[in-house]
This record gives C-alpha cells, structure tokens and sequence, in this order.
C-alpha cells in the first residue's frame, strides 16, 4: 500500500484543526475529569521524543491528548490505519496530525515509518507501548511490545515515560456500554492523574543490531520506566512479575486441556503431544 508523508497528516505547531478538537474535546474532559497534571518539567522543549503511556481505559487517548496539549507539545497519536477511514474520525485524525499504524506491512519498520519521520521532524509521538488494554488484575503496565523501542533505537529520541490513574473509574475496561456499575460512571467528576517521569535511559543499546533480544531489553527498560511513575501515582508497590497476556493464554489454554482431559478419563500420566507450543515472539509491533 502507498504511504502517504508524515507532512500530510499535519505539521508540528497547533494548526486550526487541531484546535477546533481541542474546543470539542477540552469540555467534555472537563464535566467528566478533576485534572491532576504532573511533569511537564520532564518533557523536551524542543526536538521530537516519544511518550510511552500506560493504557487502562478506552478513554485514556483523549485524556492523555488534553494532557500533552496542555503542555505546549501538541501530541501525535498512533492508531489503527482502518481508524482513518471512519467518517468525520478519520477527518479529524488526518487533520490533526495523527498518524496510522500500517498493520499489514511485512516490514516492522516501514509500518512505523510514519512515526520514525515525526520524531526526525521534531514532533512529539505518543506509543501505547501494551497495545491494548492492561489485562493485569490491578491494572499494572503488562509486558509490552517493541514498536516503542524500535522507534526509539531508530531514531535516537528520548522515551518520556506518562502513566495515568483515574480513567478506569469513569469507563472500567471491558466494561460494557451503557450506564451501571461496571459500565459507564460519569458522575460525580473523577479525579485523573497523568504525570511523566524522567527520560528512558536506553544509552546502553544505541549503536548495536535491532535484534529481538535489543528490542525486548528496552522495551522491558521502558516499561519498568512507566510502571514506576504509576507507583509513585498509586502510592503502591507494582507486582515482582509482569503480567505477560501471551503466556497467559497459554496457561489458560493448557488449563483447558488439563480439564478435558479429566473429562474424558484421560490417566494423569497421559502422552500431552496436543498441548499448546509456544509460539511466544519477542518481536512485536507496538502502538
């Protein structure tokens, strides 16, 4: 698929349409959200970086943007490519300056393209380095995948750790739709913080081959980075373990066979020549 130029989707200043947004989006934010900001101060002046974001709510994009366009550093976020083609959403999103993640592309770098080309051009790009929402019980920062790190490595900018804690009170995730108790609660106002944290120190990797195992270390790197700045919101001690959503599935999937085959009167001792094989890749296409 031809790809269009970073410059098309937007430029780094806070343009008319990104503004307009702003006016749409800002109150709706300020009904729902008692803002708690933190960490500006960490954020470059000047020069692209990447912010590296925890995600537990579906809502947690648009109250990071209000953050990040708080800040003086208007945000490009990355999505789905098929988001573009929404009516209106995909308008906006163009208009902005947000940039589409190509899913389908064989090439691990070419599908962040788009992204590598803002950070050169001295904008801010924001990943969800989880590429999804947390699946921990706690809502602690899962393993993540290694889009993050490969932009990182790539391109040479900082990674500017942003957690936030509050917008899975307003919208749980999984949660339903509609209003209730696990669904939607809107009312009273939430408090919300979204708070940054000094650089990613990732000195160590630059210059070396982008092997699975460079990109798995910084990623892992990054999300130490974030899940420390959500202790420090949280007032917790984050879990010894990440929660890791592959090996889950197969711990649930062996879990699984284990019972059919108590089922069946299959002796403990049986031959387990079916049981999943591990198919967990350190490469990954974060978002």
């Amino acid at each position: 698929m031809a790809r269009r130029s970073y410059a098309k989707f937007g430029n780094a200043d806070y343009g008319i349409w990104y503004r307009f947004a702003a006016v749409l989006v800002k109150p709706v934010n300020t009904v729902l959200v008692k803002p708690d900001w933190r960490g500006w101060e960490h954020l470059p002046k000047e020069g692209g970086f990447i912010a590296a974001v925890n995600h537990n709510s579906i809502i947690d994009p648009v109250i990071y943007a209000h953050w990040q366009y708080n800040s003086g550093r208007p945000p490009r976020i990355l999505g789905k490519s098929s988001l573009f083609s929404i009516p209106f959403i995909g308008f906006m999103l163009r208009k902005t300056g947000q940039i589409p993640v190509f899913r389908e592309s064989t090439d691990a770098a070419q599908a962040f393209r788009a992204a590598i080309d803002a950070v050169n051009n001295g904008q801010c790009v924001q990943f969800y380095p989880e590429g999804t929402l947390t699946r921990d019980p706690d809502l602690w920062p899962m393993t993540g995948k290694s889009g993050v790190a490969r932009v990182a490595l790539m391109t040479g900018a900082p990674v500017i750790p942003v957690a936030h804690w509050g917008a899975h009170e307003i919208i749980p995730p999984y949660g339903r739709t509609g209003f209730g108790k696990g669904r939607f609660n809107l009312f009273p106002r939430h408090r919300v913080t979204v708070a940054a944290g000094p650089a990613v120190d990732l000195s160590k990797y630059q210059g070396q081959e982008l092997t699975a195992q460079v990109l798995n270390d910084a990623t892992e790197d990054i999300m130490t980075a974030i899940t420390a700045v959500l202790a420090e919101i949280r007032g917790e001690q984050p879990p010894a373990e990440r929660f890791d959503m592959r090996r889950a599935a197969r711990e649930r999937a062996a879990a699984a066979l284990a019972e059919r085959r108590r089922a069946k009167g299959a002796p403990k001792d049986a031959p387990k020549n079916d049981a999943p094989k591990n198919n967990d890749d350190t490469e990954g296409t974060g978002r």
